[in-house]
């Protein structure tokens, strides 16, 4: 007996809800992040419950990023976004949010996530004087290059997750846990492959790796800019030459959005000179798939320094 036409349109209804609602179970959060390794540490947090998007490669300096379009119609499809703060991305995040006008991810709304949130700060200046260069005055930004901060930067990923999908708490809990206990092994591991070298004099071309430096015991005395965000002049790069000959340094660190010519010229000016170029963050090589291959390769690459 075949059902009436009432009837058949009443079941396709049902059916057509139920397969909505299969949709929209399944469906995942859309996220953006300034820098890649946010991405790498929400793709973590979030496991199969997140989509998630990076604005700035891994290779680009995230001080200066060209905004296009595309990451507008991201933006304004997203559940969820995720910055550095504390100015770094001051001159491209503003305009890519207001153009964007998704009022879920601006500033003060549930899907907004500052990821510097209880992060403890280096280089906080006591005064802004803009004569010094390019000075951060909420502290120094660069704070993802400690691993110790990225459980700071994951909890306040994970906050941002429950604020916006609250009933996969214990799913986003458990994967935050998991994510922490395997970052305490890698920087105990990190640690003790550093170990050798604690409280070597090193420099660099620019003033982003204070979180690095502190957490691995390094100790950079001097930078191939004059000030930060200033390209380096022939006296300062003969003051840094005389510095390293002087007190037997022997490693300065690059990084990948910087030309080498000014490092391996002091290099080549100073007897055992070596550049090394570590990456600042997830993708700045091929390699660096997500946040803790960047810390593999980085001690890598400054043990292998030290070792030669």
């Amino acid at each position: 007996m075949k059902p009436k036409r009432s009837e058949l349109k009443k079941l396709l209804v049902v059916a057509g809800m139920m397969l909505f609602m299969l949709m929209q179970a399944n469906a995942k959060l859309n996220i953006v992040t300034s820098l890649t390794d946010l991405k790498s540490i929400a793709e973590i947090v979030g496991g199969d419950k997140v989509d998630v998007f990076a604005i700035a490669t891994g290779y680009q300096n995230p001080h200066y990023v060209d905004p296009k379009p595309s990451y507008i119609m991201k933006l304004s499809k997203a559940d969820m976004f995720v910055t550095v703060g504390l100015d770094l991305e001051t001159g491209w995040v503003p305009p890519l949010l207001n153009s964007a006008r998704n009022g879920n991810i601006q500033k003060g709304s549930p899907g907004y996530v500052d990821a510097s949130v209880n992060v403890p700060l280096l280089q906080v200046p006591s005064s802004v004087n803009r004569a010094e260069g390019d000075i951060h005055i909420y502290g120094n930004p660069h704070y993802w290059l400690d691993p110790a901060n990225g459980k700071t930067i994951a909890q306040n990923i994970f906050d941002g997750l429950v604020r916006v999908d609250p009933d996969n708490r214990t799913y986003y809990e458990g994967n935050l846990k998991k994510f922490e206990s395997q970052l305490d092994g890698k920087i105990k591991e990190w640690t003790m492959k550093t170990l050798p070298f604690k409280g070597a004099k090193v420099l660099a071309y620019h003033n982003e790796w204070p979180y690095f430096e502190q957490r691995f015991g390094l100790q950079i005395v001097d930078f191939l800019e004059p000030k930060p965000g200033i390209p380096p002049t022939p006296s300062q790069l003969a003051k840094v030459i005389t510095e390293m000959k002087r007190d037997n340094i022997k490693v300065i660190i690059n990084s990948p959005y910087f030309t080498p010519e000014s490092a391996e010229l002091v290099a080549r000016n100073v007897d055992g000179g070596k550049v090394v170029t570590l990456a600042t963050s997830v993708g700045a090589e091929e390699n660096i798939k997500n946040y803790f291959d960047l810390f593999d390769y980085n001690v890598g690459k400054v043990t292998e320094a030290f070792s030669k």
